[in-house]
């Protein structure tokens, strides 16, 4: 797939069923499912089956609090796991799509697109330590985010004059910061993106 061109659709929809069945585990305290199938219609019918256990378990209150398996833990709650399998599965999206002959032209709205770029920031950015110092500044439509990194510490949302701007449209920032094809602009040290990968 031409966003991932590393994986196949195989392994895109392994790695789906896994977040899935992670997700249910978190919520429900049960361990996960063991390691995915390498069979194709195996891994489609596990994905299908974690897909419907998830919609089950995300009945729960959205303040209801579940154990978190990422390093660092923290509270969790129902309502977060959601937004975090939405945002997941919107940008997986792209990837199967970029699969096909001639991809749809998808673009998400722009509510959608800054709560997916501030997941990113506040969820994902600080849990991982950086090798890097410099300030990033990310624009959006109406919103800012100023991401503070420091080598070996975890970077931090704060302030200061930027290194690197990342602007443009909310969607094609989010997609940016995931990683995928964007019409964003980046001026400044483009280095600053490594900490800031997608994992």
């Amino acid at each position: 797939m031409r966003n991932c061109p590393k994986w196949t659709m195989h392994d895109l929809v392994t790695h789906l069923a896994t977040g899935l069945s992670s997700t249910v585990a978190a919520i429900t305290d049960r361990p996960a499912d063991p390691l995915p199938p390498a069979d194709w219609a195996d891994a489609l019918g596990r994905w299908d089956g974690q897909r419907l256990a998830v919609r089950e378990a995300l009945r729960l209150p959205g303040e209801t609090p579940v154990r978190s398996p990422f390093p660092g833990g923290g509270l969790l709650t129902v309502g977060r796991w959601a937004r975090r399998l939405a945002h997941e599965t919107a940008i997986h999206r792209l990837d199967a799509e970029s699969a096909l002959p001639e991809p749809p032209a998808t673009r998400y709205a722009d509510v959608f697109a800054l709560d997916g770029i501030d997941e990113f920031l506040t969820f994902f950015v600080p849990r991982r330590a950086v090798h890097h110092d410099g300030v990033v500044r990310i624009e959006a439509g109406d919103r800012a985010w100023t991401v503070v990194l420091r080598s070996g510490e975890m970077p931090t949302l704060g302030d200061g004059p930027a290194d690197l701007t990342i602007s443009g449209s909310p969607d094609d920032v989010y997609r940016a910061l995931w990683g995928r094809p964007n019409a964003a602009r980046m001026v400044g040290q483009v280095a600053l993106t490594e900490p800031l990968a997608a994992p």
